[in-house]
């Protein structure tokens, strides 16, 4: 189980010395106001969050966090980036900010719906092909596509899981996509296979062309509308995907 001293270094970015320090000072309490000072106290998981006080100011002890962002365009799903601004930059302000990792990726060019978590086992189901979690984008088009045949391939020889391939209007469109002048149809698109550009591929191979795109749900997760660029939100990802199994069985 999760120590008190581990949790609070990794909810304030402190060192473990600077913690045992502070708490042998008597500096951290609980909400009720009584000292909490053993650094090995064992907080269960099922206890946490647990609020505290340390030197009067509340601090939340999460043991694991997940959210939602809103990405904009323009940046890249990435921790670091030498030439572009990245989507984590946006998470700062989060709880266990530096142990967030992305389920997956948006490109530069690609705003909406990107999760995030902090449970390594989680992230590794979301994200691998044999849980085929479905991904959701409204797309902006230069021109219309083709149906997709039944053999249906892109030019590497993938063969992408459409579920839903449709034709909207604008005003279907999800608030977080850009409107570009040369975007003059529209379509939504779900897929259960997250290759490179695949969405972009797919409509290419379909004889048309993005040219705004946003990912606006992910396995059931949806973007609320209101939800600007750049905001996160806390979400649950243990209890939406509680006895999450694969749908694709394994290589023999």
């Amino acid at each position: 189980m999760p120590r008190l001293d581990v949790l609070l270094a990794r909810n304030t970015g402190l060192s473990r010395k600077q913690v045992k320090r502070l708490l042998r000072a008597g500096r951290l309490r609980d909400a009720a106001g009584q000292r909490l000072d053993d650094a090995a106290l064992a907080l269960p998981p099922t206890a946490l969050p647990r609020d505290v006080l340390l030197d009067d100011a509340p601090v939340k002890l999460h043991h694991r966090f997940s959210l939602a962002l809103n990405k904009p365009l323009g940046v890249v799903t990435a921790q670091r980036d030498a030439r572009h601004e990245t989507a984590y930059a946006c998470l700062h302000d989060a709880p266990l900010y530096r142990e967030l990792r992305g389920v997956g990726r948006l490109d530069k060019d690609t705003s909406g719906l990107l999760l995030w978590t902090t449970d390594g086992t989680l992230l590794h189901k979301l994200t691998h092909p044999r849980y085929g979690l479905p991904r959701t984008y409204h797309a902006g088009l230069a021109r219309p596509f083709i149906a997709p045949p039944p053999d249906f391939e892109l030019d590497d020889g993938h063969r992408p899981v459409l579920t839903t391939l449709t034709r909207e209007s604008a005003d279907a469109m999800h608030p977080a996509l850009r409107r570009s002048p040369n975007a003059t149809h529209f379509a939504s698109i779900t897929i259960r296979t997250g290759r490179f550009h695949e969405v972009r591929r797919i409509f290419a191979a379909l004889q048309s062309e993005v040219v705004d795109l946003c990912r606006v749900a992910y396995g059931g997760i949806t973007l609320p509308t209101d939800q600007a660029a750049g905001e996160w939100r806390a979400l649950d990802l243990h209890a939406q995907f509680r006895g999450l199994s694969p749908r694709v069985a394994p290589a023999p």
